[in-house]
């Protein structure tokens, strides 16, 4: 299967009408459409570190969430942070492909995955705002101490700390990874006592509790880390490529 292929087979699954407007995603990077997909890179960004290690292991393609292209650059030079990236995928004939708010919204996403990691029960529902009305998911637990729960999440997300901001029990969750500040209020009014998010602004954090709403973020990273055992599991599928997960996140914590 080319890279083309391997694309618009995604883009059947996550199609770009599950995408925010805003969003920029989908093939980013491509010196030759019609390249064989063999060996796909998984992560969250495609950073320098993951395309040089993409390059130095052989991988023809790298597959992310957040967008190699997100913003237009201003200048495609070596010393500017996309502009280097550009350059090293190109330079190295690697593929790009992102799927971002696409794969938030879409079956089995990013939000799906989430759910999935905190053991949440089901049928799920999606809940989300004007702009993306599906985006985010909600289920049950059978934690109902909000501290109890917060630690929970550090544990299944494998997060080096979570922040909870807590005002009543927990029973009805909403999980949006990321950034998922504009989501907090909607949860509410979806029926949520509780959202898992990324990370989410002090101020909005503590209204929202004063509104009757935990809210707790454990990193923008940890949040969507587990949607990328979701794109491997495709690439092999659908292209029945060799796949690996490297991790992007460049804010480690120190030991």
């Amino acid at each position: 299967m080319n890279v083309l292929r391997f694309y618009l087979e995604l883009d059947k699954l996550y199609p770009k009408s599950l995408a925010c407007p805003w969003d920029n995603d989908g093939l980013m990077c491509c010196t030759d459409p019609d390249a064989p997909v063999q060996k796909v890179l998984v992560a969250l960004d495609a950073t320098r570190k993951v395309l040089s290690y993409a390059a130095e292991n052989g991988f023809d393609t790298v597959l992310t969430h957040h967008p190699l292209l997100f913003k237009g650059p201003k200048a495609i030079a070596p010393d500017t942070a996309t502009g280097g990236r550009i350059i090293a995928a190109l330079q190295n004939k690697i593929a790009v492909v992102s799927l971002h708010t696409r794969l938030d919204a879409g079956a089995g996403g990013v939000n799906d995955c989430l759910a999935a990691a905190l053991d949440l029960k089901g049928p799920l529902n999606t809940f989300g705002d004007a702009e993306s009305p599906a985006l985010g998911r909600m289920g049950t637990t059978d934690i109902t101490d909000g501290a109890t729960f917060a630690a929970h999440v550090k544990t299944a997300l494998h997060a080096p700390a979570v922040n909870a901001y807590l005002c009543r029990p927990v029973k009805r969750v909403a999980v949006c990874g990321g950034s998922g500040g504009d989501l907090v209020l909607p949860a509410l009014t979806a029926g949520a006592d509780t959202i898992v998010t990324g990370e989410c602004g002090y101020n909005l954090c503590i209204d929202s509790a004063d509104q009757g709403i935990n809210v707790i973020t454990a990193g923008h990273f940890h949040t969507e880390h587990p949607v990328c055992r979701r794109l491997a599991q495709l690439a092999e599928e659908i292209a029945g490529a060799q796949t690996e997960i490297i991790c992007s996140d460049m804010a480690l914590p120190l030991s």
